[in-house]
């Protein structure tokens, strides 16, 4: 009986992950890197140097917006944080203003509320949007087929745990240049050692969409989605401009106090409604670093006065969870400890579902009739094997080769940015369908190498932040991205030096085990 539930597993568990492991590698290597998508986007905006204080900016924000929209209905401001270093403003024009073509109400700010001049790109946020949004696409699809996804890969760790006998003694298991043995134990190992972090990014970012994917206890409890938002987070009445103007209270004071009812916690937004209005109000959000909860604390003060007139709702205990859940998915409450923990995690879990993948062609080659022969549906899962496991890393690459080499006047430059990742991983699935396997693999891994490997030279080529130059100045942040570029490529060189190798010696005769083997 035991048997027969763990071979009903290990199947369970082999197509699940099979089916739309291609995603969730793309989907993995993405949400990986989006724990240092603020870093990402600094190291792709060369230009920004130095740090900003939260509070001379929100100052030299108002200042900025009050010479540039003086009249719009309403002001947001991004306060730069521990990770960041300028201010992200957006404004909405009042009634009667002319309709604002994109990117004429909003301005990226120094913490004077001095204009930027920096490349346009989308940076590190493209990362962390493209995995649930994914691109191309409606996002109401994509965020069913990434809900999807997730619910396959849950499954498929579910299924690995039952079927796995050895779960424990395997972590400690890795064997090289043993063929589909090393295959097994590179999977088992990076699925082992962070095995309960996959299982909470699985299950929280499922919880992150669950009230779209489950939208009947709302249907069938509010009459619309509107009430339901109201009811569970309150609702702030607009409020019309009195015409009488007034001028906006000081906003460091403002954010002082907030800070301190949050017991130190710095502001990360602000919401000004009617500036220049009598009736205008300030909201002030807590910066999402400050706890483990996504959502964060708001207290509303008046926008002339400066004193509080509204705080936000205390949270119930469902809506606690799954703010807690949400931001540990999220991991911006993480220190750069914990961070560099949740990338690695991430990075095993890349590898595990990589792995996972290649282990399914590797185990059923030999029980072909003629494995130098397979049929279509092998070779098709070999070719797209090929196309994400090389082909996704080298779109990466090329994503940041783009914003060093294209030309900094290029209209709609940061939308070329990431057409250059997509035709590069397309670039790499055409190479993979006209090229044998066995030379595929090695070619293709070996471009993932070189290109990597190209990022950190080019930057040095292109800017005055080159890897030599950071260390001497201490730069940290450039010092840490091409150090990671140049180890990603040591990795893929080094699988492209595997892969030729099995090439050059050719298939090992298969061998009959008895044995249950976790898959992908």
């Amino acid at each position: 009986m035991k048997e027969g539930l763990r071979q009903s597993m290990a199947l369970l568990h082999t197509w699940t992950g099979l089916l739309l492991g291609w995603l969730l590698f793309a989907m993995f290597a993405t949400g990986t890197s989006a724990y240092f998508q603020d870093e990402i986007t600094r190291w792709m905006q060369p230009e920004i140097t130095g740090g900003a204080d939260p509070v001379a900016s929100a100052q030299g924000a108002v200042r900025f917006l009050q010479r540039t929209a003086p009249d719009a209905a309403s002001w947001y401001i991004s306060l730069p944080n521990s990770r960041s270093a300028t201010t992200q403003v957006y404004w909405q024009p009042g009634e009667g203003s002319a309709p604002a073509k994109r990117g004429e109400t909003s301005a990226l700010l120094d913490q004077t509320g001095k204009e930027v001049s920096t490349r346009e790109t989308r940076g590190g946020f493209f990362l962390y949007r493209f995995h649930f949004d994914l691109h191309y696409m409606p996002v109401l699809w994509a965020r069913y087929l990434v809900g999807l996804a997730a619910m396959f890969m849950l499954v498929a760790i579910l299924s690995g745990i039952i079927t796995h006998k050895k779960i424990f003694a395997d972590f400690f298991m890795l064997r090289f240049n043993k063929g589909q043995r090393s295959w097994l134990d590179a999977h088992n190992v990076t699925a082992v050692i962070a095995l309960p972090f996959h299982l909470m990014i699985t299950f929280t970012g499922l919880v992150t969409l669950a009230v779209m994917y489950m939208p009947w206890g709302i249907a069938a409890n509010y009459a619309d989605r509107a009430t339901f938002q109201d009811a569970v987070f309150g609702r702030t009445e607009d409020v019309a401009r009195s015409g009488s103007p007034a001028p906006l209270a000081a906003i460091a004071p403002i954010m002082q106090t907030a800070s301190a009812r949050w017991g130190g916690k710095r502001v990360g937004y602000l919401n000004i409604s009617n500036p220049g209005d009598a009736t205008a109000r300030i909201g002030v959000t807590r910066a999402a670093e400050g706890a483990i909860g996504s959502r964060g604390e708001e207290i509303s003060f008046g926008g002339v006065t400066g004193r509080p007139v509204d705080a936000s709702m205390a949270k119930g205990a469902a809506l606690a969870t799954e703010s807690v859940m949400i931001g540990l998915h999220a991991g911006r409450y993480a220190r750069y400890g914990l961070r560099w923990l949740y990338f690695l995690s991430g990075l095993g879990g890349t590898i595990m579902v990589g792995s996972g993948l290649v282990l399914w062609t590797v185990k059923r080659r030999a029980k072909l009739p003629d494995p130098a022969r397979p049929h279509f549906g092998f070779r098709l899962v070999e070719k797209l094997n090929i196309a994400t496991v090389a082909g996704f890393p080298a779109g990466l690459a090329t994503y940041f080769l783009a914003n060093r080499l294209l030309p900094l006047d290029l209209a709609e430059r940061a939308e070329r940015e990431i057409d250059s990742l997509f035709l590069a991983w397309l670039a790499v699935l055409l190479w993979a369908l006209v090229r044998p396997s066995a030379r595929a693999w090695p070619e293709a891994l070996g471009l993932v190498a070189a290109l990597f490997a190209a990022v950190p030279l080019v930057n040095a080529l292109t800017t005055s932040r080159g890897l030599p130059v950071s260390l001497l100045a201490g730069d940290w942040l450039f010092v840490s991205f091409d150090t990671v570029m140049l180890l990603l490529a040591a990795g893929f060189a080094m699988g492209a030096r595997k892969a030729a190798r099995k090439r050059a010696e050719g298939p090992r005769p298969a061998r009959r085990r008895n044995q249950t083997a976790v898959t992908a």
